[in-house]
């Protein structure tokens, strides 16, 4: 059966489309995008990590930390959430947009944007709370 070249060719773009959104980031970002969370899965670890970039951050750095200190965020399905000592960031433009009022859920992690900040728990409702002014580990 031969199909016709525009079928053919829409159906090469569709299977383009759905291996690129695989292969995207696996996350969101917050309508103001001062906030970005991607969802990891290493050796069945499901692990979401949150950066903020504009934060008043009043955690004291630690003694042992000699990189970045107090906007980055990051936490198991399972087991407390913690701040990072970190070289690296999960801010990524290509992250889709959580609107606020919604939830974003993955892994045994739910979100949810307001435009206060950012909430995120995992499975034990452990997690931390995101905004400019205020960051809190629960």
């Amino acid at each position: 059966m031969r199909l016709p070249l525009n079928v053919l060719g829409l159906s090469l773009l569709l299977l383009a489309g759905s291996a690129h959104a695989q292969s995207g980031p696996a996350g969101f970002q917050s309508p103001s995008k001062n906030i970005a969370c991607a969802y990891f899965d290493y050796d069945k670890q499901n692990t979401l990590r949150c950066d903020i970039m504009e934060a008043t951050v009043t955690a004291r750095r630690p003694a042992d930390c000699d990189l970045e200190w107090g906007k980055a965020f990051e936490m198991r399905s399972k087991g407390d959430a913690v701040r990072l000592c970190y070289g690296d960031t999960v801010m990524d433009s290509k992250m889709p947009v959580l609107a606020y009022g919604e939830v974003w859920q993955r892994g045994g992690f739910t979100c949810t944007s307001e435009q206060s900040g950012v909430t995120c728990f995992n499975a034990e409702r452990r997690g931390f709370s995101l905004s400019r002014a205020k960051q809190d580990l629960f």
